[in-house]
């Protein structure tokens, strides 16, 4: 709201313009300079803009850190965005409002006022993020509602005239007309389109219904900042020039800033921050219409083009937050140069006219609709020749409610000569219930022409829709849930391949002497000969020389949904780390002459429950490329043990349940399964994410070199039973892709340790092979004790830190040879 005192000729002067008490037909207008006043008034200005400036970067940037912090623990962080977006706006409603109160230019208090209103749009926005991560459609909904609802009532307020000079009423009139028609939003839609175009070559879309949810969201935003700048631009017009765009643009993009702090989910937000405050500028060139089209196309592009669940300290590398930083970074400068040329092709208004305004005559006007139309054809040019075209959003996991029953399944011969009949038959069984109980499914979904991916290790149905079809999914007869299947979006150039920097080792490591593996190859010559480790992970690099002498070979020993692959390959590393600890030759791997198998399961760090348990259907009935997993399995071709150093947390689409009846199958079919129990400790009740908490699933906590358990390691809680035993998992070297090694942390270290061992003692004694309740019996009873710092929090129960105690393979092998 403008000052409704009537106001006279404006002057110029060295500092911004203040009203002051003159005589009768005097300027209210002078230099700064000749009002002591005037010097209070413009510090108060700039100490409430440095406040606000610093609350929202310092706070929102240590908000973010404080998230991933917690993410990395497993504690949900849900309505920590809430809280703290309300936290922050009221740290800047009080001074803004005593801006808006206080001083006696109606500059000043224009400025508090649109500062004030920024503060309550950031409140109000900020708690759209209470939907959880994997809602985004319904929290850029709420954003556009909620934007729309403040647009309307900052158009429904009373209409109140500008500090206007005095002037003829011809004059007046015959110079508004104009103004009012150079007001086109056509200049904001070409700097639009212009800002867009970084996020149109980097990014990439995801579903149709998130892509349509965000443009609704931006255009709401659009509409809105349109009508909160919109008081401003007539306390900064009296005598335009580049210094009125300056001082306006520098509170316009104040303004631009707290609107920022609040829209779209963490993370990316980062990135509308940065971009909108550059707009402050630009935005004051055009001080017209052109504003809602150039700030909506800018708050697309992070809002449409960047995935909010990638965007993460997790991923930090040449991944989606590098990228989305590079545009970020790219549309600053971008801002700053709009700003400049959009002034240049502008000009104050005639005497008498509302204020400086865009030039926008006729002639230009229509340069600025070829200009528009030009760049808009530019940016789409630019994402379907350089950038990622496409949709990439999520897809649907439907799980049905009738599970198989593996109860009555014949037993076959005890030992390695059963091991094709018992997963033959846990296979056969599911296979059936899967055709019989998804047939109708399956049809309805035919009939719609939907896209689906069937399942039989989990009675499951992957389908390629999003979130719009999820209610009617839910209500078909025969399915229990619904859980979110995310997809990752292409990246501008290819993730790095990750090396290790040290040699190899010349003799057993640390962590393989701590659980005696080396006295088992040297007094009993067992060494894992005869047992097959199958890997579900990043990948793995099959030529490293400390793995490439296991690959058991074959056109159905090696699977990769994600990129297709025919030959094992690991860009990550993690997958070739861990199972070189497993199975790696050269004084790294427990079992170096066990064979192996593996499944890229996770592609830059993230999977989905549908590719978790392609990779386990492959592991459990092996198939070759491009063959249907429920017709052309091989079950005598199961590995005999899975070392599994991965979860499927909530914000990849997986419940606690979501994986549960596969893990109960490998159990039924005697595969030993061996899962990593996370690393979100000390926080006691941390073992969550599946499959570690799953009771046929021996879950391995993790130690350090003086046999304490680490910090990171999760912990379990009352009844869950968990972990089940320990193993190293600090300073692990291990193999890395190109040849190299490295040291690694985490309980990701520690299970391939116990899998390993699994191998050792059932090469050492073949009769215990798919025997699973003895081999734990046998694992747990010879486990070594563990130590735990001095004052660490037990969670009322030291096992549900350490388990049975620290795996010790020569007891193990001691044990089962009854020595």
């Amino acid at each position: 709201m403008v000052d409704q005192t009537p106001q006279s000729q404006p002057s110029a002067g060295p500092y911004w313009p203040q009203p002051v008490a003159r005589g009768p037909g005097a300027s209210a207008w002078q230099p700064a300079g000749e009002n002591g006043s005037a010097v209070g008034t413009a510090l108060a200005v700039i100490a409430v803009g440095v406040w606000t400036v610093s609350v929202l970067w310092i706070g929102q940037s240590a908000i973010w850190v404080t998230d991933q912090a917690q993410l990395a623990t497993g504690v949900s962080t849900r309505w920590l965005w809430p809280v703290s977006g309300v936290a922050s706006a009221a740290l800047i409603i009080l001074p803004a409002l005593l801006l808006a109160l206080v001083p006696r230019a109606p500059w000043a208090r224009a400025t508090g006022r649109v500062w004030l209103l920024g503060a309550a749009v950031l409140g109000g926005l900020s708690l759209t993020r209470a939907f959880p991560p994997h809602a985004a459609e319904l929290q850029l909904l709420a954003s556009a509602a909620l934007a729309a609802l403040g647009a309307l009532a900052l158009r429904a307020r009373p209409s109140v005239p500008p500090p206007t000079p005095p002037s003829p009423p011809a004059a007046s009139a015959s110079a508004s007309a104009p103004a009012d028609r150079d007001a086109s939003w056509w200049p904001g839609l070409a700097a639009g389109a212009l800002m867009v175009t970084p996020w149109l070559w980097l990014g990439a879309f995801g579903g149709i219904v998130e892509t349509l949810a965000a443009a609704l969201a931006a255009a709401a935003l659009g509409w809105l900042c349109a009508g909160l700048l919109r008081p401003v631009w007539p306390h900064f017009a009296p005598g335009g020039g580049a210094r009125r765009v300056l001082l306006g643009g520098l509170v316009a993009g104040i303004a631009l800033l707290l609107v920022g702090a609040g829209v779209g989910l963490p993370g990316p937000h980062l990135a509308t921050m940065a971009a909108l405050s550059a707009l402050g500028f630009a935005a004051a060139a055009l001080a017209g219409r052109g504003v809602g089209p150039l700030v909506a196309a800018t708050t697309f592009g992070p809002l449409a083009l960047v995935d909010n669940e990638e965007m993460t300290l997790l991923l930090l590398g040449r991944d989606v937050p590098l990228w989305t930083l590079v545009a970020a970074l790219v549309s600053l400068p971008l801002a700053w140069l709009l700003g400049g040329v959009l002034w240049l092709a502008g000009r104050p208004a005639p005497a008498g006219g509302p204020g400086w305004a865009p030039a926008w005559g006729s002639s230009r006007r229509l340069g600025a609709v070829t200009t528009a139309i030009v760049l808009v054809a530019s940016g789409a040019g630019v994402h379907l020749a350089a950038g990622q075209p496409g949709l990439h959003g999520e897809r649907l996991f439907v799980i049905l409610d009738d599970q198989a029953s593996l109860v009555g399944l014949p037993a076959g011969p005890a030992g390695a000569a059963g091991h094709p009949t018992r997963v033959r038959a846990v296979y056969d069984r599911l296979v059936a219930h899967a055709d019989r109980t998804q047939r109708d499914l399956r049809r309805e979904l035919d009939g719609k022409r939907l896209a689906h991916t069937p399942y039989y290790l989990v009675n499951a149905i992957e389908v390629d829709a999003g979130p719009a079809l999820r209610p009617w999914l839910e209500s078909l007869p025969g399915v229990d849930r619904v859980l979110l299947s995310p997809r990752l979006r292409p990246l501008p150039a290819p993730v790095g391949t990750a090396r290790g920097d040290r040699t190899a080792p010349t003799g057993p490591t640390w962590n393989l002497r701590m659980i005696n593996a080396d006295r088992v190859w040297n007094e009993f010559g067992v060494r894992g000969r005869g047992i097959v480790v199958g890997t579900s992970d990043s990948g793995v690099d099959g030529a490293h020389p400390t793995l490439a002498g296991g690959f058991r070979g074959g056109d159905d020993s090696w699977r990769d949904p994600w990129n297709d692959s025919r030959f094992p390959q690991d860009h990550a590393g993690h997958g070739t780390h861990t199972l070189a600890t497993a199975v790696g030759r050269g004084g790294v791997g427990v079992a170096p002459d066990a064979a192996w198998v593996g499944c890229v399961n996770l592609d830059r760090n993230l999977g989905n429950p549908a590719l978790y348990l392609d990779c386990l259907q492959f592991l459990l009935a092996p198939f070759p490329p491009g063959a249907d997993p429920l017709r052309d399995g091989r079950p005598d071709r199961a590995p005999h043990v899975l070392t599994n150093s991965w979860g499927c947390p909530p914000l990849e689409g997986c419940d606690r349940q979501a994986l549960a009846p596969a893990v109960a199958a490998f159990t039924a079919a005697g595969v030993f399964f061996v899962a990593a129990a996370g690393n979100s400790g000390p926080r006691c009740g941390s073992i969550s994410d599946p499959p570690a908490p799953y009771r046929d699933a021996l879950s391995v906590a993790a130690v350090d070199r003086g046999r304490e358990v680490t910090d990171f390691s999760s912990r379990g809680g009352p009844g869950s039973g968990k972990p089940d035993l320990a193993a190293p998992g600090s300073d692990v070297v291990s193999a890395m892709p190109g040849g190299g090694y490295a040291s690694q942390d985490g309980t990701s270290m520690a299970a391939p340790h116990v899998a390993g061992v699994v191998a050792l003692l059932w090469s050492a004694q073949p009769s215990l092979i798919g025997d699973l309740a003895r081999t734990r019996a046998i694992l747990t009873g010879t486990a070594a004790p563990i130590l735990v710092p001095p004052g660490a929090n037990t969670c009322g129960d030291q096992a549900r830190l350490t388990g049975a105690g620290l795996v010790d393979a020569h007891a193990a092998v001691r044990a089962a040879r009854g020595q």
